[in-house]
């Protein structure tokens, strides 16, 4: 079978040493006489909650009937209770607020996320999910008999981890929506001198393209190669490897596969050096600083961000998206004892990220995200919630028109009009939606958001509004 030199060296570049920077040679070259289509930086973060977030206990209403719903629904005053303590909620005000309308408050461990809602910094996604189409209660109960869309193996794990990944619907795609955008932006990002996807949580679906692939790093820097040093025979060893690399990369007796392994592993080794050289030599952020304190491992990666991007102009950057994660979020078990902490985790991280990007005055050029599996079940079961489907997701920076409600927040009641069963949420938003909102601001021109964004077609608002 003939596999294309293309096709081949991205297929190389999803695994091992070759993942960590497979850009082909053609890739390279149309991206070196490119033109720069863009003057300022901008960078997408997305925070991946793995596992699927509780997020009915995370941003919860306070207004006397939505609280008592919501009370009943997860077993208030059992022993099984699954409910926050109204008199425990941080309570937050909607810009815009009237007498009447529902009221809202973060976890009790989230105050971080609630000082930059009240700061207009931080932004409330209600109710959003995995979507095909618009979608009722009917349509879903009889979709198996009708033929209507659905997101294929709804509360599976790996499979609604991927839809939210690659918004790839029913189809069969190699691509998730951060790859697409790199692969739109491509001939207008030719002077940069990485990927514009960049992973420090491992391999992600969310960040493979069709043209352009990802650069995965470790939480604090790039990974080397082990025994490759600059003095002594550390540097010796080095020279050699380079030394066999390069006479791989042109050897004619070479298949094509060896002489592509030696070109992406070759670009592994260069990358790596450029990238912490110039961490190195980054800005010490007092709000995540290298020295004097024990950060989260959520915290550690978003540091490496936060120096990432202080030092963006070294590497010629104008548009990047990173990708970082926290798990631990599948509680079956032990939730009112897990969880809080977790939120810390996640508010604290944030918050910290910002203050961070706000030292170097890069806070309204950096807008984070968050997404996960799905939502957990309102219904408690003895010690814990189960998987479910549409929940609450969190997008944070200057740049967001935040201290808002975006979206339908539902009655959180058991049986209500959009619970399928046990307080499973048909989304009312869809993450499309949501995430092309996010590639209009990062630059992403309307005509291209159906190549980023697939099931667009099928909502009539494209851009939710929450981004300026």
């Amino acid at each position: 079978m003939h596999v294309p030199r293309r096709k081949f060296l991205q297929a190389a570049a999803a695994g091992g040493v070759a993942y960590a920077f497979g850009r082909t040679v053609g890739t390279i070259q149309a991206e070196m006489s490119a033109i720069d289509g863009f003057p300022d930086y901008k960078a997408l973060v997305c925070l991946f909650l793995f596992g699927g977030n509780d997020s009915w206990n995370m941003f919860v209403p306070t207004s006397t009937a939505e609280y008592n719903a919501y009370f009943k629904s997860r077993a208030g005053g059992t022993s099984g209770s699954i409910a926050i303590d109204k008199s425990a909620l941080l309570p937050v005000t909607q810009i815009g607020q009237t007498a009447g309308d529902p009221t809202y408050g973060f976890h009790p461990s989230m105050s971080g996320a609630r000082d930059l809602f009240a700061a207009g910094k931080l932004a409330v996604m209600a109710n959003v999910g995995t979507l095909i189409r618009p979608t009722t209660k009917t349509q879903y109960a009889t979709a198996n008999a009708t033929g209507y869309a659905l997101p294929p193996q709804l509360f599976s794990h790996n499979d609604q981890q991927d839809q939210w990944h690659s918004l790839r619907g029913k189809a069969i795609v190699r691509s998730g929506w951060a790859g697409r955008i790199a692969d739109v932006l491509n001939a207008q990002l030719g002077g940069q001198q990485l990927s514009t996807n960049l992973s420090l949580a491992g391999q992600t679906f969310f960040q493979a393209g069709d043209v352009v692939t990802p650069f995965v790093m470790g939480s604090t820097g790039a990974t080397t190669f082990t025994g490759f040093g600059t003095t002594g025979t550390a540097l010796g060893r080095r020279n050699a490897v380079q030394a066999v690399l390069s006479g791989s990369t042109t050897a004619t007796a070479n298949t094509m596969y060896e002489r592509a392994q030696a070109q992406v592993t070759q670009r592994s080794v260069q990358f790596a050096d450029r990238i912490n050289t110039a961490l190195a030599n980054s800005y010490n952020f007092a709000a995540l600083p290298n020295t004097g304190v024990t950060l989260s491992t959520l915290a550690t990666q978003l540091r490496t961000v936060a120096k990432m991007i202080a030092v963006r102009s070294q590497l010629s950057m104008s548009r990047q998206v990173f990708f970082v994660s926290l798990g631990g979020f599948d509680l079956h078990d032990n939730l009112m004892t897990s969880h809080p902490g977790l939120l810390s985790t996640v508010s604290g991280g944030i918050k910290s990220f910002f203050d961070a990007l706000a030292e170097v005055g890069m806070d309204n050029s950096v807008t984070l995200f968050t997404q996960s599996d799905f939502a957990r079940t309102l219904t408690s079961n003895g010690d814990g919630s189960d998987h479910a489907w549409g929940g609450v997701q969190l997008v944070a920076g200057g740049a967001v028109r935040g201290g808002r409600i975006y979206g339908q927040y539902p009655l959180i009641e058991v049986g209500s009009a959009q619970d399928v069963g046990g307080g499973r949420f048909i989304p009312s938003i869809s993450a499309d939606q949501m995430a092309a909102t996010l590639a209009s601001w990062f630059g992403v021109q309307d005509a291209d958001l159906n190549k980023i964004t697939p099931s667009l077609v099928n909502f009539p608002q494209r851009n939710l509004g929450f981004m300026v």
